[in-house]
Parts: structure tokens; C-alpha cells; sequence
């Protein structure tokens, strides 16, 4: 019978994957906390009205801002050109386009510097021979979605610059998912080298664990769908919604699909019943746990992870009944991003930390 024994390993090599671990770790944990204020501040760009007011795509020359009079003007004219001034803001002024630039400039600002945040140290740990060999491709894959994700938010915004006043709620849920996507990954890489008290939970309790991710980004979509359709702002009733549980005029769109991603009140309609779902599967699977693992660290975590979605549930229903003024709906996707962070590390959680390097086998 083999076992893995990590004492028998050279203490010397041991202790410096353990220290490896915990400064890949915090440089991650630095890269989440970023992420997730990056998020914050697309929200505030997008409830402002801001998004719009840069209308080209230049990575490297975007950097810098207009720096006089000129340059300034040179901007606003050419937001100028776009249906969103012309049939939404034709008395903005210079000032107040100064204003939603800046919210613009800083979320292209911040995501650029995240990439740097990535790619710097990526590049320090691997030559000093930090990072393990499982990470490497993993890391180098966070790299290139970051990269895919800066591709997907320009995408996002042209489809506003031509025909339409605001960005197309498809691409906009798209860019929100996306964003969710690379947080999942962030937050699972910085758990697997973390330590862990408990020994792996059964394969059956990981899986389910890892739905419940699934099922949280899935909910987030739907929330990009809302924001992008601005659905929240009618229906501003709770438990009722247009007077009953299920309202009518859900499928009026042809061909029947479309109101699905087209029709506001049909969005907000799934969106409430899927939190209603996530919020039923979570409470069974903290229950399920519970009774499978009573005392157990996974069952703690489950339990907090219930604490979360409840909280996310009635902040949901006060953005919804004040018609989502935007202080209230940033704490909603804020707390939105906290459970999808604890969902994560409760599903990497149930599987363990993976091994040290420098673990040896032993046979018995």
C-alpha cells in the first residue's frame, strides 16, 4: 500500500515549496482583489451612462488622457458622432463629459494594469523557479483570458457606437461573465496551493460543490442581461410581479426564444427564479453536508455559503423595490462577487490543496 509522507522529504526543500506557496498565493490573492474592484468600477461606467465616451480601442496610445483644451475638445467631438449623444445627450456640455470620460479612461486604465499585475510577477516566479509545473500553463491560460477579455470588452462597446444608445445586452453579459470566469480561475489557483486542515471530501460532494459555481455564474449572466436591458427599473414589486407569480406577456417576442435575452420583463422574471433556485440548492446542499460531514469544515463552509446567497437575496430585493439606485445595485454585484469567491474556494476546498512537490511516497 503507498502513502504520501511529506516529513520524510528533505525539510529544506519542503519549507520552500511552503514559502513558494504562500507568496504565489498572496500575489494572487492581490490579482483577485483587483479583479473584483475592476468589476466594481465597470458597474459604476455602466450605471453613470460612461461607457460610450471613449470611442476607440487603443491599448498602448489610450493610456494617456487628453492633456489640454485641444485634445479634450477632440474627444468630445468625436463622441459627438455617436447615436447615444445625438438622440440622448445633446446638451451635454464639455464639463459633463469630462465627467463619464474619466470613469471610462480609469476602468481601461485599471484592466490594463492588472494585466501588468499578471504578467510581471508570472514572469519573476517563473525564472526564480517559484511556481510549480501544474501552474505554469494554468497561469500562462489566465494570462491569454485576460488578453481575450480586453478583446471582448471593445467588442461590448462598438455595439454601441453605431446604431444603438447603449451597448447590446448580449455583449454586455458576456463581458460581465467573462470578467466572472477569470475570478473563478484566480480565486481556484490561489485555494489549491493553500492549506487546508481537512482531508478531500467525497468525489460526489466536489462535483456538486463545483455546480454550485456553475450555477452562481450562471445567475451573474442573467444579471448582465438585466443591467444591459435596464429591466430592473420596471416591475419594482416583490413577491409579485406585474401582480402575480408568474406574470403574463412572457413570450410576446417572435420567434419565442428571444425573449429570453430581449424581453425585459421575461429577463427579470428568470432572473428572480433562478435565484429562487440557487438559493433552495444552496440551503439543501449546507443541509445534505450537514448531515453527511456534521462538524466538518465543509459543512461550515457550506453554511456560510448559504449566509452569503441569503444576504445577496434580500439586497436583490431592496435594488429591485428602489428601482436600483446605484449605490444599492454596486452593493449588489459587489456581494454578488463575494459569493461567487466563497463558492470557489468552498468547491476547491472540497478537494484538498494539491501536493508538494517535494512530497515523497513511501510504501507500507
Amino acid at each position: 500500500m503507498a502513502a504520501i509522507a511529506e516529513t520524510p522529504a528533505p525539510l529544506a526543500a519542503r519549507d520552500r515549496d511552503v514559502r513558494n506557496r504562500a507568496l504565489v498565493r498572496g500575489w494572487l490573492y492581490l490579482v483577485l482583489v483587483a479583479l473584483v474592484a475592476l468589476v466594481m468600477v465597470g458597474g459604476a461606467t455602466r450605471m453613470t451612462g460612461s461607457g460610450l465616451s471613449i470611442t476607440e480601442w487603443q491599448p498602448i496610445h489610450g493610456v494617456i488622457p487628453p492633456l489640454n483644451a485641444a485634445e479634450w475638445q477632440e474627444e468630445f467631438t468625436k463622441y459627438q458622432q455617436i447615436p447615444q449623444f445625438q438622440q440622448l445627450n445633446r446638451d451635454m456640455t464639455l464639463g459633463e463629459f469630462k465627467g463619464i470620460f474619466w470613469w471610462e479612461w480609469s476602468h481601461r486604465l485599471l484592466a490594463r494594469g492588472i494585466g501588468f499585475l499578471v504578467a510581471i510577477p508570472l514572469v519573476f516566479f517563473w525564472l526564480t523557479g517559484r511556481l510549480e509545473r501544474r501552474m505554469k500553463p494554468r497561469l500562462v491560460g489566465l494570462l491569454a483570458l485576460g488578453g481575450l477579455q480586453g478583446a471582448i470588452g471593445w467588442w461590448m462597446v462598438a455595439s454601441g457606437l453605431t446604431e444603438r444608445v447603449s451597448v447590446s445586452q448580449y455583449r454586455l453579459a458576456t463581458h460581465l461573465t467573462m470578467a466572472c470566469v477569470i475570478i473563478v480561475a484566480v480565486t481556484y489557483m490561489a485555494r489549491a496551493v493553500a492549506t487546508y486542515s481537512q482531508e478531500a471530501a467525497s468525489r460526489g460532494i466536489q462535483r456538486f460543490s463545483g455546480i454550485l459555481v456553475a450555477m452562481v455564474l450562471v445567475q451573474i449572466y442573467l444579471g448582465g442581461l438585466v443591467a444591459g436591458l435596464h429591466a430592473g427599473l420596471t416591475y419594482n414589486t416583490w413577491p409579485l410581479m406585474d401582480g402575480a407569480i408568474i406574470p403574463g406577456d412572457l413570450f410576446v417576442i417572435e420567434p419565442a426564444w428571444r425573449n429570453l435575452f430581449e424581453n425585459p420583463k421575461t429577463v427579470q422574471f428568470i432572473h428572480r427564479m433562478f435565484a429562487y433556485t440557487v438559493f433552495l440548492v444552496v440551503l439543501w446542499h449546507a443541509l445534505a453536508l450537514t448531515r453527511a460531514l456534521p462538524g466538518s469544515t465543509h459543512a461550515r463552509r457550506a453554511w456560510v455559503l448559504f449566509g452569503l446567497v441569503a444576504v445577496q437575496a434580500a439586497i436583490g430585493v431592496g435594488t429591485l423595490l428602489m428601482q436600483a439606485p446605484i449605490d444599492v445595485a454596486l452593493t449588489h454585484q459587489f456581494v454578488a462577487m463575494v459569493v461567487l469567491i466563497f463558492a470557489t474556494a468552498h468547491w476547491r476546498g472540497t478537494k484538498g490543496a494539491y501536493p508538494l512537490p517535494h512530497a515523497v511516497e513511501i510504501r507500507s
